[in-house]
């Protein structure tokens, strides 16, 4: 299968099981599941939960094990994305092309809807009704890695450090503790979960830390380079206004950040070896994200 129709097609079951969950949202007011739907289920790539596919998968892994775990860490994402969004944090007005979750709803209940995706990505993850795949160890492991990757030790403690530097001068390790926290931590958790849900053993399991994170590096540098380049109308968002920000251009140059992206890619591709040709989509996947043009 080449990439796209593998994009495609796992993009399809993840949004299947996401418009699922909303089937399980009875008594919730409708202004919120509104709001939720409206940043969920926005254009976005799915990159996250469909690595976690990708590795279980590879590691002959049941999808149904990893699923619920997978559109949890989406969730997680777009909550992110909605509070990012809001007038004091980066006060954008447009997201994937449409207007941001505020602009629609008013600030207060896209804060609380936000709230709301963090908090349903939990239940998601314990809901017997949702989650009957996972053996209860894995479960366990796999909720653990989630929190973590979100929590104050990982996105959040990166957003923060995003906030409290903006506009200050900062330094290459200040880069590198903003972005290895708040965009790679997901990234690596999402691979990590697929790594536990497919059986992984403890060796298999550091070779896929090492691509997790590197890739999530690799994101991050090129999201920096789109914003410096990019073409807002195919990208969907406002771009240049991250040069108050601590990015990859302003602490390398546009040039050496491209060569280290592509130097990140490689890593990836090299964690994974030990896969053989199962691992194709991984490296595929990899080279994707090489690309910066999303």
């Amino acid at each position: 299968m080449d990439l796209q129709a593998f994009l495609s097609e796992k993009r399809a079951v993840v949004e299947d099981y996401l418009r699922a969950i909303f089937a399980t949202l009875s008594t919730s007011p409708d202004v919120l599941k509104d709001a939720m739907k409206h940043s969920l289920f926005s254009e976005g790539k799915r990159i996250r939960p469909i690595l976690s596919l990708a590795v279980c998968e590879a590691k002959k892994g049941r999808a149904a094990a990893v699923l619920p775990f997978a559109c949890a860490l989406e969730m997680i994402h777009t909550y992110s994305l909605i509070h990012d969004d809001l007038p004091s944090i980066d006060n954008d007005d447009l997201r994937r092309g449409k207007p941001t979750c505020h602009k629609v709803f008013g600030e207060a209940v896209a804060l609380l809807a936000g709230d709301a995706l963090l908090t349903e990505a939990f239940r998601v993850m314990t809901d017997p009704r949702l989650n009957g795949n996972a053996p209860p160890e894995v479960a366990k492991e796999a909720v653990y890695e989630i929190a973590s990757a979100a929590g104050a030790e990982g996105m959040i403690g990166g957003q923060v450090v995003d906030v409290l530097y903006d506009g200050k001068e900062g330094t290459r390790n200040i880069l590198d503790y903003i972005h290895r926290n708040k965009t790679a931590a997901l990234i690596k958790a999402a691979v990590r979960v697929g790594a536990l849900a497919g059986a992984a053993t403890e060796k298999e399991l550091e070779q896929f830390t090492r691509y997790g994170e590197s890739l999530g590096l690799a994101f991050q540098i090129g999201d920096d380079l789109l914003d410096a380049e990019g073409d807002e109308r195919l990208v969907g968002k406002k771009l240049r206004k991250d040069i108050t920000k601590q990015t990859y251009i302003k602490h390398y140059g546009a040039a050496q950040s491209r060569k280290k992206l592509d130097e990140l890619v490689r890593e990836a591709v090299q964690a994974i070896a030990f896969l053989g040709p199962d691992g194709d989509m991984l490296n595929k996947l990899a080279r994707f994200v090489g690309k910066r043009t999303f």
